[in-house]
């Protein structure tokens, strides 16, 4: 069916999305709460209908390296895990920002630091936005508030992924990855073909058009500083880019607001509902949710911050959106922060408690 509709969690969601935008590649490891993504591809088995690859390699290492070789093939290849397993690829991340290799990587965060708690997390959006990794470089994040958007996502990952030779994330939560919603799955996407990846990726290390010229190398290695300073100017050149063109975000009751709440992902939702809330109490409360958390919104809550008296960001962690939303306002207006620790979701009800507070 093209667009059939399904009940899914926001896991199993990824996986049919993955399969029908057109992926040629999956190489996943089991961790929870994100587990779902790798059983569901397995139970659908799209090796017997697209020809997808789907394996379940021996580590995150070694997930995040096949995602290398495969993106620097010209392949839409993609892998998820959670926290704790998304830390071990960041040196593989850093490899394929500097070698520009495109790829999508999924983060379904859990509690932390450490083993922490299988319970659902924002902590890791410090590591997702500030390049976790050695080195200058950002990967593109999207961060989804429900099971529509972990499926509409996938497909704009890839496209922004290729499009600027960058890796793209998905910054998920426990909350988003299992809750259940219905969904619209979009339409099937043949994966493309030998001659199509070495037309529209000139660049991949992929043995195409070998004749008469040097074969594509796909690397971050370079030792003359000169040309390493060149290449990292090209790479701050293409940041730039996507801060000036990809900024992506909602608004939600802003118009008339005084007091803005700034919240991501499954933080938004719970945001939406104080929201609605404090305004039936009499508070003039409107909801800025960033759906690009890098390149972050940060032009769009400056030019807001004008007419507010403040600001109040909402995370699931111990505050770390709320640097990026201060530097935004540059002290235009107060900006405090809200969160949770330890796996716990705020409370609608905490958060209007917040807002008297501010």
């Amino acid at each position: 069916m093209e667009n059939e509709i399904l009940l899914l969690k926001g896991n199993e969601a990824i996986a049919h999305a993955a399969i029908r935008c057109g992926c040629d590649g999956y190489f996943g490891y089991p961790i929870t709460p994100q587990s779902e993504v790798l059983e569901t591809l397995s139970v659908l088995k799209p090796w017997e209908t697209t020809g997808m690859v789907v394996l379940q390699a021996e580590s995150e290492v070694a997930s995040i390296n096949m995602l290398y070789g495969g993106g620097g093939s010209g392949k839409r290849v993609m892998t998820s895990s959670s926290s704790v397993g998304i830390a071990l690829m960041q040196e593989g991340i850093s490899y394929m920002a500097g070698a520009e290799v495109p790829g999508l990587i999924v983060n379904v965060q859990r509690g932390g630091p450490g083993l922490g708690t299988i319970q659902p997390s924002q902590s890791d959006y410090n590591q997702a936005t500030r390049g976790g990794g050695n080195g200058d470089y950002n990967v593109i994040v999207l961060a989804p508030n429900s099971v529509q958007e972990m499926a509409d996502f996938v497909d704009l990952a890839f496209e922004l992924s290729f499009k600027y030779r960058n890796p793209a994330m998905i910054l998920s939560d426990g909350v988003i990855g299992q809750m259940m919603e219905k969904v619209v799955l979009p339409p099937f996407k043949p994966r493309r073909t030998e001659e199509e990846i070495a037309r529209e990726c000139p660049w991949a290390a992929n043995g195409h058009g070998l004749k008469g010229r040097r074969p594509n190398i796909i690397t971050s290695l370079e030792m003359d500083p000169v040309e390493m300073e060149k290449k990292n100017l090209h790479l701050q050149a293409k940041y730039k880019e996507i801060r000036e063109k990809e900024v992506r975000y909602e608004t939600t009751s802003c118009d008339d607001a005084d007091i803005l709440i700034v919240a991501f992902g499954s933080a938004s939702r719970i945001s939406l509902k104080a929201m609605e809330t404090a305004r039936k109490q009499g508070l003039k409360v409107g909801l800025f949710r960033p759906i690009t958390l890098w390149p972050f919104p940060e032009r769009e809550i400056r030019e807001m911050a004008r007419h507010l008296k403040g600001i109040l960001t909402v995370e699931i962690n111990a505050g770390q959106m709320v640097f990026d939303v201060r530097a935004a306002v540059d002290g235009s207006v107060p900006v405090r922060h809200f969160g949770r620790l330890g796996g716990i979701v705020p409370d609608p009800d905490e958060i209007v408690q917040e807002l008297y507070k501010l």
